[in-house]
Parts: structure tokens; C-alpha cells; sequence
């Protein structure tokens, strides 16, 4: 499990720090940098993997807790990290952005219920199937 969790880890730091420097050079290309701004994007990557490749996986597949907490924890961790990863990404983003936080945290909760639902029927499908060839 910790392999896994580290392979994630790297991997989804590593696609996230490529991704914000393509995001800086298509639109801040004419802006210099200044080579400190580099421990935010190590932020934000770090930010990201922490939350999408451990904790998700985490709290989903190996924690015990039931649904309704599942779905709590992760949508206020990934909203407040999304807000994390914003600050650092731009202050005056965050700034203009940080009214609608209660919004978005509503939307979050919405969102992980239906994902959840429709994840949780697909998989309820699956095991029915697995076991059904599992009796012919």
C-alpha cells in the first residue's frame, strides 16, 4: 500500500508541477518570474498529490468511516486545499475568489454525493456480476 501510495504521490506531483508551468508560460509568458515563485509551484504540486493521490485513496478505499464522513473530510480537505493551492498560485485570485468559498464547499458536498452514488452503483454492478460468474 505505501508503494502505491508514494508511486501516486510522485505522479501526480510531477503531472501538477508540469501543468502549472504550462499554465505560467501560456499566460504570464511576458512576466518574469522570480525563481522563489518555484517553491510555490512545489506547493501546489505537493498541495495536489497530498490530497488527490493519498488522501483520496486514503479515505475511500481504506478507511472504514461511513459515507456521509467520507464525503464531509473530503470535499472541506479539497476545497480548502483548491483554496491552498489558489493563494499560491495568485493572492489576487484569492482574493477575488475567497467570498464564494461557502458556495463552492456547498457544491463540493453536492458533487462527492453523486459521484459517490453513481461510483457506489457501478461497483455494487460489478461484484453482482463477479459473483454471478463465479456460480456458473
Amino acid at each position: 500500500m505505501m508503494m502505491q501510495l508514494r508511486l501516486s504521490f510522485f505522479q501526480v506531483f510531477t503531472i501538477t508541477s508540469l501543468w502549472v508551468t504550462l499554465l505560467l508560460t501560456l499566460f504570464y509568458s511576458d512576466q518574469p518570474i522570480h525563481m522563489s515563485y518555484l517553491w510555490n509551484i512545489a506547493g501546489i504540486s505537493t498541495i495536489a498529490a497530498v490530497l488527490y493521490a493519498v488522501m483520496y485513496n486514503v479515505l475511500w478505499n481504506h478507511f472504514t468511516l461511513k459515507p456521509l464522513w467520507n464525503i464531509v473530510i473530503s470535499s472541506t480537505l479539497s476545497i480548502t486545499g483548491g483554496m491552498a493551492m489558489v493563494w499560491l498560485f495568485s493572492v489576487d485570485m484569492f482574493q477575488f475568489i475567497a467570498p464564494w468559498f461557502p458556495g463552492m464547499w456547498l457544491l463540493s458536498i453536492v458533487l462527492h454525493v453523486i459521484a459517490f452514488y453513481f461510483y457506489a452503483r457501478m461497483d455494487s454492478r460489478k461484484k453482482a456480476e463477479e459473483l454471478n460468474n463465479i456460480l456458473k
